[in-house]
């Protein structure tokens, strides 16, 4: 049963993020002709998905083998099981929500693709959604790990790296 609750919280992530933000994010812009593509539109958006996206995975799959569990949470509601281990490093050395920078940066890759006013307008609705929802997992993590985790937070930025 947990290993099947698991595949269906990957599933559903990717589906939702991966596939489903960027289909609503395309419709909200009017449903513009995806092909021709403008060139420099292309080579500044297809590293920020690719990027995005390898460091979604990477953080998922480092996760999955080092946290033995699962990060989704959905506003205190598990999804899928979740992480026993406080991940602190791999991609978690850098950001304390890799997997979520991922798909930031995947977003303003789709963005920048599409450039309309209404994809931005998307992106920043999103961002302000998951940062409420990055709160309330922080709160979960505080409880479970406490000082280790607030050390980890003095260290580590939320998003991306402290400088």
């Amino acid at each position: 049963m947990s290993f099947l609750r698991e595949l269906i919280g990957y599933v559903l992530g990717g589906l939702l993020f991966v596939c489903a933000m960027p289909a609503l994010m395309w419709l909200l812009s009017g449903m513009p002709d995806l092909c021709p593509v403008d060139p420099l539109k292309a080579i500044i958006a297809l590293p920020l998905l690719v990027d995005g996206l390898a460091l979604s995975v990477w953080a998922i799959v480092y996760m999955r083998r080092k946290g033995d569990g699962n990060p989704m949470d959905a506003f205190g509601h598990e999804v899928a099981p979740r992480t026993k281990h406080l991940m602190t490093d791999g991609p978690y050395r850098f950001s304390r929500n890799p997997m979520l920078s991922g798909i930031f940066l995947y977003l303003i890759g789709c963005g920048v693709y599409l450039w309309t006013w209404q994809a931005a307008v998307f992106f920043v609705v999103f961002v302000v959604v998951m940062l409420l929802q990055v709160r309330s997992e922080e709160q979960r993590l505080s409880r479970d790990f406490g000082e280790d985790y607030e050390a980890y937070c003095r260290r580590t930025g939320r998003f991306f790296p402290k400088i």
